[in-house]
């Protein structure tokens, strides 16, 4: 039986000054991903690195993002995957909401998902037809009770993202 195509998601790693290395609830949930998409504030090449180790990594670089990283991966991209047009931001800006920053990246393209960042609160939930996901934190959860990341499974065109919670970042 064939399994659906699965996407980790994460974002605002801010390695090393909030961790030293991925925790490992993160790397144990993203066993077996096809891809990892990291929506930015990665603050070091060493987590692409390390995210590699375990599947091919798509990403953008966010505001804490240096000039190395903007210049290899950009400040936004639309990856298509398994037949979903996916958009992928950091969010940050000055203007509205990092949600509204979000939306507004992809407004003149057809999108059915947008990956997000920059608040490092975990967000799901449709807009207008597209589903806005921001995978929270898995190193700094600031004022959220738990650490986070999410999984997106894509199986006949349709998208199901979740998130995954955790308490320690060991």
């Amino acid at each position: 039986m064939l399994r659906p195509y699965k996407v980790g998601v994460l974002s605002d790693t801010h390695m090393p000054r909030m961790a030293k290395k991925l925790p490992y609830e993160l790397l144990k949930g993203l066993e077996n991903s096809d891809l990892i998409i990291h929506a930015g504030d990665w603050s070091d090449w060493s987590v692409y690195e390390a995210l590699r180790e375990l599947a091919p990594v798509e990403g953008v670089a966010g505001n804490a993002d240096g000039k190395e990283i903007q210049e290899r991966l950009g400040l936004s991209k639309l990856l298509l995957i398994e037949g979903c047009r996916i958009g992928v931001v950091h969010g940050h800006g000055n203007k509205g909401t990092t949600e509204k920053r979000a939306l507004s990246a992809f407004t003149s393209q057809n999108v059915d998902c947008i990956i997000f960042g920059h608040s490092h609160i975990p967000l799901l939930k449709e807009v207008g037809g597209v589903l806005l996901f921001n995978p929270g934190s898995p190193t700094d959860k600031r004022r959220q009770s738990q650490y986070s990341y999410g999984i997106i499974e894509i199986e006949s065109g349709e998208i199901y993202a979740r998130h995954v919670y955790y308490d320690h970042k060991h």
